[in-house]
């Protein structure tokens, strides 16, 4: 797709403009879980392009991660709205994680594809939803982690 470039620049910076509607606080305190996750994220992209669980035929740069705009941007971002509104309230935010990765796997991967942003190679999409459930998990239990041990809140 030739405008392929331009729809991953979109979907990387568009997140970002939803930043200023969390407030300080939320930022605050979320803000090494989701750095957190995101670091954790370009790890497991390696490990993914060693292993061949997924291909993105799209290239930043040589020596880059093609997914980086998806860990920066809507991964990012999205992972504060998660924690305001499901931190605390853990059945609600499996639900919705589930809900939105699924999304993800089932629908968006598939348009993804269509595009020639990224494909699956070694993975199905159900171990892939394995794969998004671990990573839910990983990001609630480091920012429970976080709030008892670095920070000392308790509940």
């Amino acid at each position: 797709m030739k405008n392929l470039k331009l729809y991953i620049v979109i979907m990387a910076i568009l997140p970002w403009f939803s930043l200023p509607f969390l407030d300080k606080r939320t930022i605050r305190k979320f803000l090494p879980g989701t750095v957190f996750m995101g670091i954790y994220l370009m790890f497991e992209g390696r490990l993914a392009e060693k292993r061949k669980w997924w291909w993105f035929p799209f290239k930043i740069k040589p020596n880059v991660l093609a997914e980086l705009p998806l860990i920066w941007g809507p991964f990012f971002i999205g992972s504060f709205w998660i924690l305001k509104y499901t931190y605390k309230k853990f059945n609600l935010y499996l639900l919705v994680n589930i809900l939105i990765d699924s999304l993800f796997t089932y629908y968006v991967l598939d348009f993804f594809k269509k595009f020639g942003y990224v494909t699956l190679v070694r993975l199905t999409k159900f171990q892939l939803s394995i794969v998004f459930l671990f990573k839910t998990f990983v990001l609630y239990g480091f920012q429970v982690f976080y709030d008892k041990v670095i920070r000392g809140v308790s509940n």
